[in-house]
């Protein structure tokens, strides 16, 4: 009896996801400067040339391996367990998650090098833009918030914000203790403005 093997197509949707999984993970760890294709593929545990078959350039690697993450975190918020949903302060904490750890560093890391490289920056931009609009649709869901009342969408906007310079501070220390303090805030104010969930 002879080993049977994935048919082509599973193979290659299988070292796809490593080569974005092992992008996401070089970038937050070694920065712009130290993302090659090749430390990736390496990472990855496949060749150059299948990585660059894959994605023809750096820019795709690291722009699809963001969006790639990203998708993945937005889908983990939809699928928010009933009982998380219904605390504020859950759903506050599950948005502020969004901007913190390997996922939200490489994204930093590829803003960075977008702001010092034209080729790049068009695609982050447009990246960030559609990231940035599924984050907030997904977190006026999760908040039961009505954007016709007048403030509920800046409100929402301010979380997201405060939520990414929560991110920000974690880059250089741990801050759990004080993104405790302040997500408890951010619900009270929330429940406040929306009214509890």
């Amino acid at each position: 009896m002879g080993v049977v093997t994935p048919p082509k197509q599973d193979r290659s949707r299988v070292t796809r996801q490593r080569l974005l999984e092992a992008a996401v993970a070089c970038l937050a760890e070694y920065g712009w400067a130290g993302s090659t294709v090749s430390v990736v593929a390496e990472r990855a545990g496949v060749s150059r040339g299948a990585a660059q078959h894959h994605f023809p350039t750096r820019e795709d690697l690291f722009t699809a391996a963001v969006e790639y993450v990203a998708e993945e975190r937005s889908q983990a918020l939809r699928t928010l367990p009933p009982q998380d949903r219904a605390d504020r302060a859950a759903v506050v904490a599950a948005l502020v998650d969004l901007y913190t750890g390997p996922l939200f560093r490489a994204a930093l890391h590829l803003w960075v090098a977008a702001s010092d490289e034209e080729q790049l920056r068009p695609r982050v931009t447009e990246l960030e833009a559609r990231v940035g609009r599924e984050s907030h649709r997904i977190a006026v869901e999760l908040l039961g918030a009505d954007e016709s009342v007048p403030g509920v969408r800046e409100t929402v906007q301010g979380l997201l914000d405060m939520a990414r310079g929560l991110g920000l501070a974690t880059l250089l220390t741990d801050d759990s203790a004080r993104r405790g303090r302040v997500v408890a805030q951010w619900a009270a104010i929330l429940d406040a403005t929306l009214g509890r969930p």
